[in-house]
């Protein structure tokens, strides 16, 4: 990457996700060391090369137009003939010459059983054991798992469990995203396509639902799924049976269903904003995930795995004295196991010597409002944190709480977006 054109290095290496940066010529100017291990390629190979093959229906080039965070799912990133889709989400990102640059992330939408056989549940605690009793029991049989829980516990870990001890583990664990599926995406993500079924469907493609056949389908976040395409997946669900888009031939697939979501479905079905008949659906046996503050006698151990990780990564070895271990213990952990990785990536790299000190443990992550209560122009410190061109969308986005006293709806009508939309840029921009 050119050394007078980024300050992102750094930022690279702070993802265990494959992630790439693509400036504005449609170039990879720099992939990291996840990414060299993914998929193969080492990034001497990779940097200089064109993002896409087909620049015309290029996603990067309609970022750079637009200037908006996108999410979904591609089959062929950067033309590496990958075999199963990935999940894929991109920001803008602004170097300190004002160059606009753009951050991808890649993660699987499906897990192997290899990949997946060592999944650890690090925690001794009473609280974590007798969850972990809980886990095991809902692994044995085969109905539908819905596991609740603060963000940043680790539903998707426990999910990955359920599988690996499951009567289906020799099958596919699929991922559904669920905060990506507009009703726009919602078919053809989880049912796929044909053909020329719209516009830019150049080839067939799978559904997520078709790729979990004999496996277990994870709906992660499934409090986000739209109200309008929730029959949609209850028939899905019950039947067994879907149509591709575009399609007339009658499919089938047979999964093992868990679902995660940090709301309470419950309150929502009362709210009228999730379906009655879904909920039951999904939740026949389910699962209260601890939050970290529930269990600070793991935080130990949970710090010494957690920077063994990043020292694997990164190639070194790190320890940590007494009194920064106490610091961690003493904070309430808002963000739970997310927060907690977060913090010893920033201690990792403030280090001498590769020891952390208490000096070294930053307490970053402010709690956030998570409730339908009206938002406010208070913004917390991770947002004065933001790369300079999310800082300005996130000053103007305060401005209009303040215009519109925090309703959210009359907020989204101005800006022309919906408000699901308006709810991830408040989430993404750490506005209270």
């Amino acid at each position: 990457m050119p050394k007078n054109a980024f300050t992102l290095d750094s930022l690279l290496e702070t993802h265990d996700s494959p992630l790439v940066i693509i400036d504005s010529a449609l170039t990879v100017v720099g992939v990291n060391r996840a990414w060299e291990r993914r998929f193969g390629i080492s990034r001497e190979q990779q940097i200089g090369q064109p993002c896409c093959e087909d620049s015309e229906n290029c996603r990067h080039r309609q970022l750079f137009e637009k200037l908006e965070p996108y999410a979904g799912l591609c089959v062929n990133p950067l033309s590496l003939k990958e075999q199963s889709p990935l999940r894929v989400r991109a920001y803008p990102l602004l170097d300190t010459l004002g160059q606009v640059y753009i951050g991808e992330l890649l993660a699987s939408t499906v897990n192997a059983l290899e990949s997946i056989k060592n999944v650890k549940m690090i925690g001794h605690s009473p609280a974590f054991n007798a969850f972990k009793d809980r886990l095991r029991l809902a692994a044995e049989t085969l109905a539908p798992v819905l596991i609740c829980g603060e963000t940043g516990t680790g539903k998707e870990l426990a999910a990955e469990f359920i599988h690996q001890y499951s009567k289906v583990a020799q099958g596919e664990f699929v991922i559904v995203d669920c905060t990506m599926l507009t009703d726009e995406l919602f078919e053809s993500e989880l049912f796929g396509h044909e053909k020329g079924a719209f516009t830019g469907a150049a080839t067939s493609k799978k559904g997520l639902f078709e790729l979990a056949d004999k496996g277990t389908l994870f709906l992660d976040e499934i409090g986000e799924l739209p109200l309008s395409q929730q029959p949609k997946l209850l028939r899905a669900l019950e039947s067994g049976q879907f149509r591709r888009v575009g399609g007339t031939a009658i499919l089938k697939s047979n999964v093992r269903v868990v679902s995660a979501s940090h709301r309470n479905l419950a309150e929502m079905v009362a709210a009228g904003r999730f379906r009655e008949d879904l909920f039951y659906r999904l939740s026949v046996f389910p699962l209260q995930m601890p939050a970290l503050h529930e269990r600070k006698q793991d935080i130990p151990v949970l710090a010494e795995y957690l920077l063994q990780q990043i020292g694997i990564r990164e190639g070194a070895k790190y320890t940590m004295s007494k009194p920064a271990l106490e610091k961690l213990v003493l904070h309430d952990w808002p963000g739970n196991i997310r927060e907690l990785r977060n913090c010893l990536h920033l201690a990792a790299g403030l280090s001498k010597n590769q020891l952390i000190n208490e000096a070294d443990i930053h307490i970053l992550r402010q709690p956030l409002n998570s409730g339908e209560t009206p938002v406010t122009a208070q913004a917390n410190n991770a947002t004065k944190r933001l790369h300079p061109l999310d800082q300005i969308e996130a000053e103007f986005i305060s401005g209009l709480i303040e215009k519109f006293r925090g309703n959210r709806k009359l907020i989204a009508a101005e800006m022309n977006l919906s408000e699901r939309t308006l709810y991830r840029k408040l989430n993404r921009l750490n506005l209270n």
